[in-house]
Order: C-alpha cells, then structure tokens, then sequence
C-alpha cells in the first residue's frame, strides 16, 4: 500500500500495489502494522456498506462529536463516487477546509478520514457501492451533521443533487464556532 498525504494533514490517500498475473489480481487494502508504524488508527470495530441506486445520490456531511470521534476508511467497491471531507479539528491549521478525491472500483483507492472531519460523497455512476472501515461503533448520540450545500463550506459537487435522505436535505448549515473554533 502507498499512503499519499493529502493537503489537510492526517487525511491519506491510499493506493494498493496488485500483483497481477493470469487470474487477476491480488492487493492488501488494510494491513494494521503498517497503519500502525504511520500512526493512524489500526483497530475498525465496525464495516458498513452503502449501495446507491442511481448517480448524483448524496450522503452526508456527517460526523461523530467526542470522545465518540470515528476514523473512517472509505472504499468504493462498485461504481465511482466524489468523496469530500471538512476539517473541524478545533486548533487546525486547515480547519474549515474541505478536500474532495474520486474513488471507483477500477483504482481499489481508499480514503483515510482522520477523527475530526466531516465525510460525505456523491455517487457518479450508477449502481455504486461504498465500504466503510470505522473505528467506533455507531453512537446516535454523537451523530452530527451539516448541509450538504452550506455556503460557509462551499463544497462544489460535481452533479446536480439527486437522491437524498430527508435527514440530510434538512440538517443544519455549519455552525459558525465549528469553523472558527
């Protein structure tokens, strides 16, 4: 595995190295050492799956309040989606800032979504499937969210909304003091 730091520290791309020969393909897309020796979290606790009928399908922007913090590692198994993450870590240098990276079953990339941050994608093609890697258990609790569309964030996705929970078309626009800090 290769882990690319992105512009907002903490957060990884990581790319597998298959080795290919005449049946295919075979790739590690999580080794817990070698998590470990980078220093980011290595023990998930719980695996969730997303599977999204058609493509401009929305989730997010969600994330859990401390010490219910999640870690996420995020995979597309099946189709493509616009992955975007914020950084709401109080004292950041990039707090506020979003990223957004492309994830599709063709390039097995993952992305590694550091406590702190808010997570939410698009879905680009039909049909397309996402896998979470998490490192705390669901707590409802905890949950928090924001607008998909929050000006202050400014997120640019890149089709029109489509399908979209109720809970997320009517959550909140980000609270000035989760920027600002």
């Amino acid at each position: 595995m290769r882990f690319v730091e992105t512009e907002l520290p903490g957060a990884f791309l990581i790319e597998v190295e298959p080795q290919r020969d005449e049946r295919g393909l075979f790739a590690r897309t999580f080794c817990g050492d070698e998590f470990a020796a980078r220093g980011l979290a290595s023990c998930f606790v719980q695996c969730s799956t997303s599977w999204n009928a058609r493509a401009g399908t929305l989730r997010g922007m969600h994330w859990q309040d401390p010490p219910q913090a999640e870690v996420k590692l995020v995979r597309c198994t099946a189709g493509a989606i616009f992955d975007a993450i914020v950084d709401l870590r109080p004292g950041s240098p990039t707090r506020g800032r979003w990223l957004s990276v492309e994830l599709a079953a063709e390039t097995r990339r993952m992305l590694y979504v550091p406590e702190g941050f808010a997570h939410g994608f698009q879905t680009l093609r039909d049909a397309s499937e996402v896998f979470y890697q998490i490192s705390r258990s669901h707590a409802p609790a905890a949950a928090r969210g924001f607008r998909f569309d929050d000006p202050d964030v400014g997120i640019r996705w890149p089709l029109p909304p489509g399908e979209m929970s109720a809970r997320d078309r009517e959550l909140p626009r980000l609270r000035r003091e989760d920027l600002d800090g």
